[in-house]
Formats: structure tokens, sequence, C-alpha cells
């Protein structure tokens, strides 16, 4: 049997990567997102092993004592990380994972694993990413903003990658991804396109 591929998906807030991997997932049997461990309680509706593998402090820092992460982070008090148990067990049974993960955890992972296709989700430019937060009606200005400064800060990741693909529309997104796993690296953009967008982004600096 054929092996999966392990694919991380990272992109600036906004940009829409949450829809374009649920596309994928809904629209593909060969593809499964990995399930995160964390030691968050679990909120209503959530299943563990499903949404999460729901852990205490204890068990998550064994895991990290044991090597048993792919990667993991800390953010306001929990942990958060992806189990390498989970993720090898379904490359083997020939399913692609998905991590949809931030870009420092991506680079962890290309540290580990440097087979893994790392994927960029890009805006077509820096205002339709604005427009994209403001549309969401759930944020105050100031969370905006700081968002879009953080899209700045990150843009020193993005060169880290393998691919790059626009999030214009998202079906045509998917189908991009779908190709440069399939290794039909036609549907990555250019570098010339990758750094016109990335000056367009660091124009959100603070301060400038």
């Amino acid at each position: 049997m054929k092996k999966g591929k392990l694919v991380v998906i990272s992109g600036f807030s906004g940009v829409g990567k949450g829809t374009v991997v649920s596309d994928i997932i809904n629209n593909c049997d060969d593809f499964k997102v990995s399930v995160s461990a964390t030691t968050r309680s679990p909120r209503e509706g959530e299943e563990n092993g499903v949404h999460y593998f729901f852990l205490t402090k204890d068990e998550f820092e064994k895991m990290i004592e044991d090597d048993k992460l792919l990667e993991y982070a800390q953010y306001v008090d929990n942990y958060y990380g992806t189990p390498l148990e989970f993720v090898d067990n379904t490359l083997d049974s020939g399913v692609n994972v998905v991590l949809e993960i931030e870009a420092q955890g991506a680079m962890q992972v290309k540290e580990k694993r440097p087979d893994a296709e790392l994927i960029f989700i890009l805006p077509p430019d820096a205002d339709t990413l604005k427009n994209r937060l403001v549309g969401r009606n759930t944020e105050s200005a100031d969370v905006i903003e700081k968002r879009l400064q953080r899209a700045a800060s990150e843009c020193e990741f993005v060169d880290a990658y393998d691919h790059y693909v626009l999030n214009d529309q998202v079906s045509k997104c998917r189908d991009d991804i779908i190709k440069i796993v399939n290794d039909d690296d036609s549907a990555s953009i250019s570098q010339d396109i990758v750094n016109n967008i990335k000056e367009d982004i660091l124009k959100f600096k603070e301060g400038e």
C-alpha cells in the first residue's frame, strides 16, 4: 500500500485556510485532518478523539518527554500539539494527513519530517486580507489591527515553505493544493507573486 503524505497548511489569520481545509476533507476521501492533543477542557459538543485528544498537563508533558509529538506549543496556560501516533497510523493506511497549523509549528514539523509538504495559503493582496477580517464582524478594530500586524511579522517564515497557493476562490485553492500533493507543481504560484504579496502585507507592520 502506498503511504500517505504529510501536508502542512498555514496562512495568515483571515486568509480562509480553515474553510479551504474543510473543503478538502469534504471532497476528498484520501485526506484526513490530524486530531490535535490539548490540555484545555472540552467545550460543549466536543468529543475526545474527534475534535481533540483531551489530556492532563502531566500526560501532555510526558508525551513531550517521550518525543511523541510532531510539534507542540503553549497558549494561555494550555498545551496544544500533534500526536505522532495518530499521524503515522493514518499515513501508513495510505491516507494523506493535513495539519492546519501556524508557521512556528510548521517549522518544527519541517525539522522532524523533511518529507512533509509545506503549503502556505496567501490572499490575492493585503486589502483582501483586511476586508476578510473586517467582514467577519466578530472582532474589534484593535484585534483586527493586531492580527494584521502579526501577519506582517509572519512574512519572515513564508520563504521556508515549499509551495504557495492563492485563496481567491475556495474551490480553486482546494484544487491547487490537491494538485501539489499529487506532484503537480504547476498549481504553485511563482516566487515573484509571493514576494509582491509579502511586500503588500508588510505595510501592516506597526509604525509603518
